[in-house]
């Protein structure tokens, strides 16, 4: 595929339909394209309105009709970049093999390249077990609407494909960390900060106090981290604050770490007696852990991936989480970052490789249909 294929028209469609997760319409006009995309073709379409103000999910199946356990692809239509963003910070264009435009690679390039190739197989037929395509709105946010509906269908899978961006020269994804999301609200007393300052409790002070010790509980040798990337607290200038917030984003490698982790940050307690201290959350994604069945999974696609031509290498364990934490947690053979390959996700720099979408769409043919 080079820069003038007439398939590539299309994903710079995809690109053009800006789909924050926030903004219902964009995504739900992600979504038309899709279902677009599978006119004239053997697969049947289910559109999931959404709900808390998120856009809809699409179903699509195709291959033989038999209740053997099938296989689950997985892909999100929804990016961080705000409404706007290829009209000044992120342009569409192509830079020799690069193509840049908010969510090429996080993940709209893997996402279609690889419902193209759904769509082949199940034109021709030639899917080896039942297949289910979820194309989700909400991924960005934690899934929050889509969780139940992706473990639902996890269970009755055989195996789980999940078309995340490449991670470094193409590798693919066997393991992730488990994310956990916080939200911690220190209150103290306000005061008059000239006047009556000794009467007040700084719940700003406090809340330092808190951040240091949550960001204590990083550990890079067990593979934990724990970050306070935002903070808000107080009303002006010259009053004692009396409230302060702040969230914490948690990574754990194991499920025993996550649930110390979770203890210790629900369990946070004020140093001083004068303020309060209360914590909400907990564990967003189960961690992705490598079993010996995904491990057999990525053999599969590794020598498949040598018939193609190139030479397939798995990732060390990924710091982000994706919806195939929770197919992984379940026990379903799981492989990850299938799609696109590049760099700049949720950057302004984000773009997709040209060249890797012919092959890597090869492998997900083939994958569809050599998974027995």
């Amino acid at each position: 595929m080079n820069r003038s294929s007439p398939s590539l028209d299309t994903l710079f469609t995809w690109i053009r339909t800006e789909s924050p997760t926030s903004d219902r319409a964009g995504v739900n006009l992600m979504m038309d394209l899709v279902v677009a995309q599978m006119q004239d073709v053997p697969v049947a379409v289910e559109r999931i309105p959404g709900t808390d103000g998120l856009g809809d999910v699409l179903v699509l199946r195709a291959g033989p009709q038999t209740a053997e356990p099938g296989i689950l692809v997985m892909s999100h239509l929804d990016t961080v970049h705000p409404v706007g963003t290829i009209e000044s910070d992120l342009p569409l264009r192509i830079e020799g093999d690069r193509l840049y435009g908010p969510g090429i690679y996080d993940m709209k390039g893997g996402a279609w390249f690889c419902l193209e190739a759904f769509k082949d197989v199940a034109r021709r037929g030639t899917a080896a077990r039942p297949i289910t395509f979820l194309v989700t709105p909400d991924e960005e946010i934690g899934s929050p609407i889509t969780r139940p509906m992706i473990e639902d269908l996890g269970r009755r899978s055989a195996y789980a494909l999940v078309t995340e961006p490449a991670r470094d020269g193409g590798q693919i994804v066997t393991a992730r960390k488990g994310v956990g999301r916080f939200d911690v609200h220190v209150e103290g007393r306000p005061a008059h900060a000239g006047s009556r300052h000794k009467d007040g409790r700084n719940a700003i002070y406090e809340a330092a106090r808190q951040i240091l010790a949550v960001e204590a509980m990083t550990d890079y040798a067990r593979g934990i981290t724990t970050t306070v990337g935002m903070v808000s607290g107080g009303t002006a200038v010259n009053t004692i604050p009396q409230h302060c917030r702040f969230p914490v984003d948690l990574r754990v490698e194991t499920v025993a770490d996550g649930e110390a982790v979770t203890a210790a940050l629900l369990g946070l307690k004020p140093q001083n007696p004068d303020f309060r201290v209360s914590v909400t959350g907990g564990m967003n994604r189960p961690p992705y852990e490598r079993s010996e069945a995904t491990s057999k999974l990525f053999d599969h696609a590794k020598s498949l991936a040598a018939e193609i031509g190139f030479d397939l290498v798995s990732a060390p364990r990924a710091g982000g989480g994706s919806d195939g934490n929770f197919t992984a947690a379940l026990g379903i053979p799981t492989l990850d970052g299938l799609g696109i390959d590049g760099d700049g996700a949720h950057t302004l720099q984000e773009y997709g490789l040209i060249s890797s979408i012919a092959p890597r769409q090869k492998l997900m043919t083939r994958l569809l249909e050599t998974l027995r």
